[in-house]
């Protein structure tokens, strides 16, 4: 239940994204920084379980990049946070058990709360100003 619900949140804040991170203010970049240690956390703990050659959240780290496209310097700080986030986790739940199942529901929610928020900051950018070819009429047609 907690993999595929951050999936979903971690999908729709890329989705919305604008066109470059370094465009989004520095509370937002903030975000994607903690977004990608959760990230690190959730790809140690998911390993831990699944396996070494489990790459289900790596793979979101590098479509995250991918959508981002963060400048050298912040594309450098998302793999750094990503990795200190693995690190820190891998160390302290090496096998599955209770404990790394929790640990993994908390880096689950925390993921999901911070992709939220970024998609909803962007999602209010988008809103404001209406596209100007935009022939929908009313809130319900966006």
């Amino acid at each position: 239940m907690f993999r595929l619900l951050p999936s979903a949140i971690i999908a729709t804040a890329l989705v919305a994204a604008p066109a470059q991170a370094q465009d989004r203010p520095a509370d937002q970049r903030q975000r994607l920084l903690e977004l990608a240690y959760a990230l690190g956390e959730s790809h140690a703990l998911r390993q831990a379980c699944e396996g070494e050659g489990d790459q289900f959240w790596r793979a979101r780290m590098m479509r995250l990049v991918q959508v981002e496209r963060p400048g050298t310097t912040l594309e450098t700080q998302l793999r750094e946070r990503f990795n200190a986030g693995f690190v820190a986790l891998r160390g302290q739940y090496p096998a599955c058990d209770e404990a790394t199942h929790k640990a993994e529901a908390q880096a689950a929610r925390r993921g999901q709360a911070l992709a939220l928020k970024l998609s909803q900051s962007t999602i209010q950018v988008r809103r404001e100003p209406p596209a100007p070819d935009s022939v929908a009429e009313g809130e319900t047609a966006r």
